[in-house]
């Protein structure tokens, strides 16, 4: 199981956002470039963060995006479910009438404690967790060597 490049990397959108949009506006081409994600795939996911009213944008010279609650109201649950939509690994989780063995089949209650241990992962982590996570795990300089 994997989450689609839309979870994750809007997840390092937002955390790109609580990083650098503490002093206004963030343009999409700077998270884009920070984060390398391309400008048009950074435009598609900050669409549905907007409509969720977990971002707001600006137009103008000074537009941009930024966080519309603060990191530690935000939780990667809300983030990843505005993303992917349901994380469930089966179908038969969200909606057992897709599957006649629902009522008596011991995988299908295997695959709802998987869901539930995820779900107490992502609903316990806010963004402000990942913001200090990123602090103490610092990504190196890129160093360039001249022969």
């Amino acid at each position: 199981m994997k989450l689609s490049t839309r979870g994750r990397y809007g997840t390092r959108l937002l955390l790109d956002l609580a990083l650098h949009g503490r002093d206004g506006p963030v343009q999409l081409k700077d998270i884009a470039h920070r984060e390398q994600i391309s400008l048009q795939y950074v435009q598609h996911l900050v669409t549905p963060l907007i409509a969720a009213g977990m971002v707001r944008s600006t137009r103008g010279a000074r537009g941009g995006v930024w966080l519309a609650k603060s990191p530690q109201e935000i939780k990667l649950s809300e983030a990843v479910g505005v993303l992917e939509g349901s994380i469930a690994p089966a179908e038969c989780i969200d909606d057992p009438k897709t599957c006649p063995r629902s009522d008596f089949c011991v995988t299908r209650d295997i695959w709802g404690e998987l869901k539930e241990a995820m779900d107490g992962v992502l609903g316990s982590t806010t963004l402000q967790d990942l913001v200090e996570r990123q602090k103490r795990k610092q990504r190196p300089v890129e160093v360039m060597y001249y022969i």
